[in-house]
């Protein structure tokens, strides 16, 4: 499968109306997930090719994130991450015109209230377990999280 293939196949998933597209074969994997304001591709090949991995954006998509784990893998090693307890949509504020909960830079202690996560129509307080100084805010407001996924970074020191 080719590029061409992969973005025909992108604008095929979105076209079509469906929520998210998983496709397996022999040496690739493609999970192709849309939304109402974006359209997210992960690939997968297990068969090591010469050929460097870089996002595929999709059609009319610009500025799209790599995936948060990727971007932080290496500097995990140094500090502890804040992770959701549960699957949800990810808030910073406890409503649209409140202040945020956490900013990078905040000096935290465990029990602080960091965040939002609402799941089927309840909103449930996250708590940071650890203290230290909020290094990095690795979700967007307003985007779903899952279980055990990184929410913040925390400099322990």
């Amino acid at each position: 499968m080719d590029l061409r293939d992969i973005q025909n196949l992108i604008k095929f998933v979105a076209k079509s109306g469906a929520s998210e597209v998983k496709l397996e074969m022999e040496d690739i994997k493609i999970t192709i997930k849309t939304g109402t304001e974006k359209t997210e591709t992960t690939i997968v090949q297990q068969a090591p090719l010469n050929i460097p991995q870089m996002p595929v954006m999709a059609p009319g998509v610009e500025n799209q994130a790599p995936i948060a784990s990727e971007v932080v893998a290496n500097e995990t090693s140094k500090y502890k991450e804040i992770t959701s307890p549960i699957i949800g949509t990810f808030y910073r504020k406890p409503s649209p015109d409140k202040p945020v909960f956490v900013e990078v830079g905040d000096t935290i202690s465990s029990n602080t209230v960091v965040c939002m996560v609402e799941a089927m129509k309840l909103f449930n307080e996250i708590e940071s377990e650890i203290s230290g100084k909020i290094v990095k805010i690795l979700v967007e407001d307003g985007t779903p999280v899952e279980f055990g996924q990184p929410l913040f970074l925390v400099d322990p020191s």
